[in-house]
């Protein structure tokens, strides 16, 4: 017997804007979504992204919504679908501070991902982790202007204020805003604060800029960087993994940074 399709989840029956692309947080690739597509993988990354603009029409009340498209909506939560939204937000702000500044754009989708990744093993509020992740270096640029140098308490000092704005017009709540505004305060230099957050934040940042702060670093002292430096066993375990595999030494070298 041939299968009856819904009318609402048959593509023949869509409108233009029913196929849609959404950009990838974590590494800024562009993925094209149906409708009703709960969520993707990003096929560059991994990253699995929730679709900002879910729409299941009928299949929100319909008893067979969950043969039809192969998940349950009534249990797709619709926090999931604000964090996806808040991340998009959040990376278009901070691409227009950074401006033709790729390196530093890079540089924050890279510990974007790392974090993504510490989350799914450590227990954390994930909208501040990774509002942390996107605006953690905003206030390099102007800590350039205003001091003449990059350097992390320099950093602390001026992007607090910066992302004040952008988390505000994005429309987190004050106190979450409050807690990623103080992980931007410390993350070079750690002096006062150590929540679960920060500490994702914190391992996430290492991972990414381990091989340039030790470029010439032993094995040996990898291992004492590493044992030292992060806070968290989900990033200690993944810097492990990255750079001290147990491979030999020509593999290591053509282990992803």
């Amino acid at each position: 017997m041939t299968k009856k399709i819904c009318p609402g989840q048959d593509t023949r029956y869509w409108r233009p804007g029913d196929i849609f692309n959404v950009t990838c947080g974590s590494c800024g690739m562009v993925l094209e979504f149906f409708k009703d597509e709960a969520t993707r993988k990003c096929p560059q990354c991994g990253t699995r992204i929730k679709n900002p603009h879910l729409a299941l029409g009928c299949a929100q009340w319909c008893e067979h919504a969950r043969e039809c498209l192969g998940f349950d909506p009534k249990a797709t939560a619709l926090d999931g679908e604000r964090e996806v939204a808040l991340v998009d937000k959040l990376i278009a702000a901070m691409k227009k501070v950074f401006g033709k500044d790729q390196k530093r754009i890079d540089h924050a989708f890279a510990v974007l991902g790392r974090a993504r990744e510490i989350l799914k093993q450590e227990a954390a509020d994930p909208k501040v982790v990774m509002a942390s992740a996107i605006l953690h270096d905003l206030g390099i640029q102007e800590a350039e202007k205003k001091h003449g140098s990059s350097a992390g308490v320099d950093q602390e000092t001026e992007g607090p204020a910066i992302a004040r704005t952008i988390l505000e017009q994005a429309g987190l709540d004050q106190e979450s805003i409050a807690r990623v505004l103080k992980i931007i305060a410390n993350h070079h230099t750690a002096r006062d604060l150590d929540t679960p957050e920060f500490r994702i934040l914190w391992d996430a940042d290492w991972l990414v800029n381990l091989p340039e702060e030790f470029p010439r670093a032993t094995p040996d002292e990898l291992r004492r960087r590493i044992d030292q430096l992060f806070k968290t066993p989900a990033g200690k375990k993944k810097a492990y993994e990255l750079y001290l595999p147990r491979t030999q030494p020509e593999e290591r070298r053509a282990a992803p940074a």
